[in-house]
């Protein structure tokens, strides 16, 4: 059964509470911060939604009417559960303005978050932050559930229940030891090699997969971390595919060398992604410090 419209005037039930406890609609008024006039205006729509006579007015106050005096009684634990909703929310909000709790996927972890964290850090000292490291699936999930304010994603598909913006892209390279001896290769002579993946759920696997036709790979190997991938790499166990930001260290000291495919694209949008329609001001000042860096 659905409610009636006048449950929802709670602000005159509670001007109501105040003119039983102080025995005058003018005393009352002054508590709630409102003329007289003003308060003597709301009983009485609150009398016309009820339907019953709530007050008896005189020169020397307010009397309740036997209906205003079971009004009241029923009214406490109502008004009294409306004050700790509006405190518990509250609480909530001062709660959500002084923490900020951060999900990312490896990449963006390792290679860009601390950096744009830095950054808000310096304009507020005192904030409590938090950060998570998943794959993008992973920090989906977070955001999903609540457990994070904010996510950082590598994949390019971004679940609908979520809203997103882009703060920058990404490059995946294949990699190989420099005894591999060729550097480029067909789409269809790469499928054919051993191919050294992320875990399912990672944004690095799922970009490489959309750039190949999601063609099954009999060769590939599922590996945990962007460091197994690299090292089993340049033990010459495979071809690595990983973030270009994670190779540039190893190519340059010569421990791995990149391959090319022509055609094959391996750019991907990195975003911020949060559960709602406009993130919190920490969250926006984050994925702002982000888009600036």
């Amino acid at each position: 059964m659905p409610l009636p419209p006048w449950i929802s005037d709670l602000p005159a039930l509670d001007l109501l509470l105040s003119v039983a406890e102080s025995g005058s609609v003018g005393r009352a008024a002054q508590r709630h911060g409102i003329s007289q006039p003003t308060a003597s205006e709301r009983l009485a729509k609150l009398e016309r939604r009820l339907g019953v006579p709530l007050l008896v007015r005189s020169r020397r106050g307010s009397l309740l009417t036997p209906a205003g005096q079971a009004v009241v009684v029923w009214s406490q634990q109502v008004i009294d559960a409306a004050h700790a909703l509006a405190d518990g929310v509250l609480t909530l909000r001062d709660d959500r303005q002084a923490r900020l709790r951060v999900a990312a996927s490896l990449t963006v972890a390792e290679y860009m978050l601390p950096a744009w964290l830095l950054t808000l850090r310096r304009t507020h000292p005192d904030l409590d932050i938090s950060a998570q490291v998943a794959n993008s699936q992973g920090v989906c999930e977070a955001v999903r559930a609540g457990d994070a304010d904010l996510g950082f994603v590598e994949s390019p598909d971004i679940p609908d229940d979520l809203s997103a913006r882009k703060v920058g892209s990404d490059r995946v390279a294949l990699v190989a030891s420099p005894s591999y001896g060729r550097t480029e290769l067909s789409v269809a002579d790469l499928l054919e090699r051993p191919l050294l993946l992320r875990e399912p759920g990672s944004g690095t696997r799922h970009t490489f997969l959309n750039a190949v036709g999601n063609v099954p790979l009999p060769h590939a190997t599922s590996l945990g971390s962007t460091t197994t991938i690299l090292a089993t790499a340049r033990a010459g166990g495979g071809i690595g595919v990983v973030s270009a930001r994670a190779t540039a260290g190893p190519i340059a000291a010569g421990e791995l060398v990149e391959l090319h495919v022509p055609g094959l694209s391996l750019v991907r949008p990195l975003h911020a992604v949060w559960l709602g329609t406009t993130p919190s001001e920490l969250a926006a000042e984050l994925i702002a410090n982000s888009i600036a860096v």
